[in-house]
């Protein structure tokens, strides 16, 4: 039988790994926006073309798969950077065709939107006494529905149909932020990188998600 004395030790050393977990995760989280702030800054200010799709694709999941794959050593730090400046890069001519099309304001505001939607998630999550962990099937179920949305996408060229998918990115990335948020407070997720990575795809959809649903209310 476990000693009380065990028992609060035991009790104590998780608290701490938790928290060390959740510093870490949210300094390198900082870390990483303001480093991909600036490679979208250097994209913008170059004038970098967009890159083409399989391009995207290929750097998006490569990097991704390479960086959860060395999660739990000091490469996976380097990858982290190399993933987000990535990202970054792939913002700059973006944010130069909507700043072009006189929409600079949309930024301002899907930044805004952006910045609340995460610290509202995080908030609820590090507060609530519900278990999140219950949105499981219906993220999978929404991940299926984006997924064949996406394709559908290539075929079909509807604005209610884009507009749909953005709004369905935003939901989902949303919980994707509470559900890892709640896992760390929890002790379900101990890898700072991997929580990390996570949380910044989900801002970099959110973003991207409220860049679109405003732009097109904003196109004449």
């Amino acid at each position: 039988m476990n000693s009380p004395m065990f028992s609060r030790t035991s009790s104590n050393e998780s608290a701490l790994q938790t928290n060390r977990v959740l510093r870490n995760t949210y300094a390198l989280l900082s870390m990483t926006l303001l480093w991909s702030a600036l490679v979208a800054g250097v994209s913008m200010a170059m004038n970098l073309p967009r890159p083409g799709i399989i391009i995207t694709l290929v750097g998006f999941y490569g990097l991704l798969f390479l960086t959860e794959k060395n999660k739990n050593n000091s490469m996976g730090l380097v990858l982290t950077f190399l993933f987000t400046g990535f990202l970054g890069y792939t913002l700059g001519p973006i944010l130069n065709m909507y700043i072009g099309a006189g929409m600079g304001d949309v930024i301002l505001t899907a930044l805004g939107g952006t910045a609340l939607s995460f610290m509202a998630a995080s908030a609820y999550a590090l507060t609530t006494r519900r278990d999140l962990s219950a949105m499981g099937g219906l993220m999978l179920s929404l991940f299926v529905v984006l997924v064949v949305g996406m394709i559908a996408s290539f075929f079909i060229q509807s604005t209610i149909l884009h507009l749909a998918l953005s709004s369905l990115f935003i939901v989902f990335s949303t919980m994707v932020i509470l559900m890892t948020t709640q896992s760390i407070i929890r002790g379900g997720e101990n890898n700072y990188i991997s929580a990390t990575i996570a949380l910044y795809v989900s801002i970099y959809n959110i973003f991207i998600s409220l860049l679109s649903i405003l732009g097109i209310m904003n196109d004449d």
